[in-house]
């Protein structure tokens, strides 16, 4: 309870989640009129007050008029849900792949029944659930409103429950079914499905985050802030410390090559798509002294060939490889890498851009490693993060000021201005999250979706074994357009990367799993590209 959205004004009623002691009160009144009294679901008590056995977890959306609480209904999305009492095996009437939630408790007051509070308490409903992520809503349907409800697009499922004059019908509905209904209050293409290696679809606790007043990065209310998200960051990847810096990715890798300078002798710089390259073409930028191995985009790093090229190269002191090749979908062999680099004394660099949040990281025996705020982390882009596991010293030579990890360390990583807003959205982002639980919904979601894509004849580039879960690169063969393809799903509300001159030079599009999504969803994508291939 207590989350705060915009409040919805709709001729002189207003429509918000309830947030004031009074609103609460009127709550418990409105909800022993209803359920007590008109529906005899509950016992009579002198308080005339009912309150909900999951109050404390339910969030209200209410109709207000005059500070008189004239409507309201609940959305909760912890389970287990009053459903799971009532129904053995709930999930199993359930299509599979959902996020769902539960709503309850719908009541209007007798003398304020009007159709627009209604309508209104649904579409506030329905705009707080999309923006939480979840893409299934769960009823138990009075039984005399059961018509209404499937006007509405809900699906009847199970038997119905209760008894007596208290009997209702279980639904459930859908994104999809919603969107489709001539009742539906999503507009159509407003809340596209995001399948884009970013940006990501932001949560509501981030964007609260970056609509927060600034404060001063030099206040030790923004301090402590900086430090507690350091914390959260070297913890989710096993690293001993870690740099935050206002920019891009790009910027974390420069980061990087500036911090390479100051290291004698050569490198290797492997590469096996698109960001491989840019590595390249970011060190030839710092004038550092390497040599390069070049694989095939899509093609994996095998260990002879690795020591080979290692034992070629008199005075290598440092790797730099790409650990997550977006271009492709390839996971580069982390296991692999590290343990050559301790075999033969070297510093290991990455860019795990894409990789940190996606996937399970060790970072422990990385030199150094870059990530930003934005993929995997679900936060806005703008922060670019350097992690390194080793003691800095002063730098041997001049480095830029913007770049010198040493300075950001020795002023406690606010050298310079930074942006408390993308950090505290940051922050959120890491708090609210349960990292393991993600790694398991977006390896799962691909294995199902690469199983699907195949009786379509997509087979994407990298296989399941080699790839980072929840990219998957798919070669389009001619006669079929990649830019054709794409605008066509992006007019249908699906959002997939297509437009990098990469993907368009070789025909490729690419569905990326970093923002919330559910197999519910992607169905009606799965359509669509049956319709179009």
């Amino acid at each position: 309870m207590g989350k705060t959205m915009t409040e919805t004004l709709t001729e002189g009623y207003t429509f918000k989640i309830a947030s004031e002691p009074w609103e609460f009160e009127q709550i418990l009144s409105l909800n022993y009129e209803t359920f007590v009294e008109e529906i005899p679901q509950h016992p009579a008590n002198p308080h005339r007050t009912l309150r909900d056995a999951f109050h404390d977890e339910n969030t209200y959306i209410i109709c207000t008029k005059d500070q008189q609480v004239l409507g309201m209904l609940a959305v909760r999305g912890k389970r287990p849900f009053s459903l799971d009492k009532k129904l053995e095996n709930l999930d199993a009437y359930l299509p599979e792949g959902l996020t769902p939630c539960e709503v309850r408790l719908l009541a209007v007051k007798k003398d304020a029944r009007r159709s627009r509070i209604v309508r209104g308490l649904l579409a506030k409903a329905t705009a707080y659930c999309l923006e939480q992520g979840y893409d299934t809503a769960l009823i138990s349907g009075y039984l005399n409103q059961v018509p209404l409800y499937r006007h509405l697009g809900f699906v009847p499922f199970g038997p119905i429950v209760g008894s007596g004059q208290a009997r209702f019908q279980p639904m459930y509905l859908t994104v999809e079914h919603h969107a489709a209904a001539k009742t539906s209050f999503v507009p159509q293409n407003v809340v596209p499905v995001n399948l884009l290696p970013g940006p990501i679809e932001l949560s509501r606790a981030v964007r609260d985050a970056l609509a927060s007043p600034p404060i001063s990065h030099r206040s030790q209310e923004y301090l402590q802030l900086h430090r507690q998200t350091q914390q959260q960051l070297t913890k989710l990847v096993g690293a001993k410390s870690v740099q935050i810096l206002t920019g891009s990715g790009t910027l974390a890798n420069e980061a990087i090559a500036a911090q390479l300078t100051l290291l004698a002798g050569k490198g290797l710089i492997l590469s096996n798509g698109e960001f491989g390259e840019r590595l390249i073409h970011q060190a030839d930028r710092f004038g550092l002294d390497f040599e390069m191995l070049r694989l095939p985009w899509g093609n994996a790093f095998e260990e002879s060939v690795l020591r080979q090229t290692i034992e070629r190269i008199s005075s290598l002191r440092w790797i730099w490889a790409v650990c997550c090749e977006t271009s492709t979908g390839m996971l580069n062999d982390l296991p692999l890498l590290k343990g050559l680099a301790r075999r033969y004394r070297l510093h290991l660099c990455l860019d795990c851009i894409s990789a940190v949040g996606n996937v399970p990281l060790d970072l422990s025996d990385v030199y150094l490693a870059s990530a930003c705020s934005s993929k995997g982390l679900r936060s806005a882009a703008g922060l670019a993060l350097v992690f390194y596991n080793h003691t800095l010293t002063p730098p041997s030579r001049p480095l830029p000021a913007y770049l010198d990890l040493y300075a950001y360390e020795q002023a406690g990583g606010v050298p310079f201005t930074i942006a408390s807003n993308w950090v505290k959205a940051l922050s959120a982002a890491l708090n609210e999250c349960d990292y393991s639980c993600r790694y398991s919904q977006i390896a799962s979601l691909d294995r199902w979706l690469r199983k699907k894509l195949s009786v379509l004849g997509l087979s994407p580039l990298v296989s399941e074994e080699k790839a980072c879960p929840g990219i998957l690169t798919l070669p389009l063969q001619k006669p079929h357009n990649s830019r054709t393809i794409g605008d066509s799903l992006k007019k249908a509300g699906f959002w997939v990367s297509y437009e990098s001159g990469y993907l368009l030079e070789r025909n490729w599009i690419q569905i990326c799993l970093m923002s919330p999504v559910s197999q519910s969803r992607l169905r009606p994508l799965l359509d669509i590209l049956k319709q179009l291939l």
